[in-house]
């Protein structure tokens, strides 16, 4: 039995650097149909184009290069397409509240499943979840469905336009970012002592921005001067040898239109490391079974295995969301819908991310709440100013839910009252109640649920992830163990093995301390396990630099 913490719980972080960018993709994409059916009268189909504009928020992290962002991005659109063609079906075939709400509970499950199988990015599972689940519930006609879909296929090829169009000129920016992001992470490491506190904490950080790191660009299967620059500059952050001011320096200058050739000293300019970087990147893109990259059409299939964690959560968001959504058509609520979506938005990975996300969610709604009745007199002013308040609060949530996801909800609740008054004008009245009540039942059945049932393997799997590191770190060591110099195809195998079966170690360790029911994690393990294995990736970072490679 683990208590549900509450110091912390609201405490706001620093601002993502991608929100500008999902902020003005978003803020086009759904700009151009929503001016243009404001224009013509037609605000009242806003509902069918806002599921197609979204998709302009996914995939910003993913490389431009090799085809690999829009591909993800088509996924993303024909995902969107059919989970809202699913939803107008079930709106036509069935006036049934109860049918639609397990309808929305299975699509919100497979929704969850699909995201954590293929780890596209944010924003996240729920906003499949949103769209769908409120198609289920339109007045809604056979006839009228491909018309309808044909508007969201429409604004989702907008979407990815919109996404694809800065590739044309920075090609290079994710990649420019990711390492960025390892640079910064780097620079503070350098200057904590190992006897901090801070110091396990900081080389977590840095160890997992340069693995997220590795595999964006091994996404990029071009080989170009760019591409070496930036695993070289990735490679020496990882040695812990650099200057942090140099790493803070550089990391600047890839946020910035320099050229990257620019940004090495001679020192660094050399031929063995070029070679090492070249063929590190080269080995993160080997789509193995549980390797470094855990390619899409690798972890889909064993997310639907019986035993797996996915698997798991799935039936626990289904469950819920049926559960939520049939105790808000029993309460009289006239969107159960509502719940259904603040049930799917709190499931975590364990229970104490889920009792987190619950209490953001409410604490969230209830601000917006109080925020949308001081300023419903504006969205009574007419169809464009309806449509001018949800492009302004769709970039505030931009720029806020990265912060602090009840921050983030403040904006997203405007959205969500404005958004049914597209067709007519509703009663404030009743869009609060409604609200109120569905976001209560939601997060208060989900809770239950996600203690209902327990994941009683969680430690199990911290377990297995241990004895991965243990057998990676014993052959790393072997191998630097060699009296003669090793060789740098077998460093690089052994510098991603290690770092790969690390990071799955604390991302299982997570999970588990997180659960309740559970037989006790070997913390003490574990942390000696992180610690060894950390300083013998710097140990093989560093027999691939100049330095030990003579």
């Amino acid at each position: 039995m683990r208590p549900l913490q509450m110091r912390g719980v609201l405490r706001l972080g620093r601002a993502t650097d991608l929100w500008p960018k999902t902020a003005l993709s978003v803020l086009l994409a759904m700009a151009v149909p929503s001016l243009v059916l404001a224009a013509v009268g037609r605000v009242d189909l806003m509902v069918y184009t806002v599921g197609g504009s979204t998709c302009a928020l996914y995939g910003h992290s993913l490389p431009y290069a090799a085809r690999a962002r829009a591909r993800a991005l088509a996924c993303v659109v024909l995902g969107m397409v059919v989970s809202n063609g699913v939803g107008l079906a079930t709106a036509a075939a069935t006036h049934s509240t109860a049918v639609r709400v397990a309808v929305a509970a299975l699509l919100a499950a497979a929704h969850k499943v699909v995201y954590d199988a293929t780890r596209i990015g944010p924003p996240g599972n729920v906003v499949f979840t949103f769209v769908a689940a409120g198609c289920a519930f339109l007045p809604q006609h056979f006839t009228d469905i491909p018309g309808h879909l044909a508007l969201t296929l429409a604004t989702g090829l907008l979407a990815w336009m919109v996404c694809m169009a800065p590739g044309l000129v920075r090609s290079q920016e994710p990649q420019r970012l990711a390492v960025a992001r390892a640079l910064n992470a780097a620079a503070p490491l350098a200057r904590t002592p190992n006897d901090d506190p801070a110091h396990a904490s900081a080389c977590r950080t840095a160890a997992a921005t340069a693995t997220e790191a590795w595999r964006t660009m091994s996404l990029v299967h071009t080989y170009s001067p760019e591409r070496q620059t930036l695993a070289l500059l990735l490679t020496r952050a990882e040695t812990g040898s650099t200057d942090p001011r140099e790493l803070a320096r550089w990391a600047r200058l890839l946020r910035k239109t320099t050229p990257l050739p620019n940004l090495l000293s001679p020192r660094l300019e050399d031929n063995q490391v070029t070679e090492a970087s070249t063929a590190l990147s080269a080995d993160w893109s080997r789509p193995c079974r549980g390797g470094p990259l855990n390619r899409c059409h690798v972890r889909l299939p064993s997310a639907l295995r019986p035993g797996s964690h996915l698997l798991l959560l799935s039936t626990r968001v289904a469950v819920g969301c049926a559960l939520a959504g049939w105790a808000s058509m029993a309460l009289g609520v006239g969107r159960p819908y509502w719940a259904v979506v603040a049930a799917a938005s709190i499931f975590q990975p364990n229970l104490a991310l889920t009792w987190r996300r619950a209490l953001n969610r409410v604490f969230g709604n209830v601000v917006g709440l109080a925020l949308f009745a001081a300023l419903l007199p504006i969205s009574r002013t007419g169809s464009l100013a309806l449509v001018l308040a949800v492009l302004f609060f769709q970039v505030a949530t931009e720029a806020t839910i990265s912060r602090g996801y009840w921050l983030g909800q403040i904006c997203i609740v405007q959205m969500s009252l404005l958004m049914p008054q597209f067709g007519h004008a509703q009663p404030a009245g009743e869009l609060l109640t409604d609200r109120a009540l569905d976001t209560l039942t939601g997060c208060a059945l989900g809770l239950l649920v996600a203690i209902a049932i327990t994941d009683r393997r969680a430690v199990d799997r911290a377990e297995s992830a241990l004895a991965a590191v243990d057998a990676s770190h014993a052959a790393a060591a072997r191998l630097t163990a060699q009296p003669s110099a090793p060789d740098l195809a077998d460093l690089v195998h052994a510098r991603c093995r290690l770092a790969s079966a690390l990071a799955q170690l604390h991302e299982a360790a997570e999970v588990a301390s997180g659960e309740w029911r559970q037989r006790t994690l070997p913390q003490e393990r574990i942390a000696a396990a992180e610690h060894e294995s950390r300083q013998m990736l710097t140990l093989l970072a560093t027999s691939l630099s100049t330095d030990q490679r003579q």
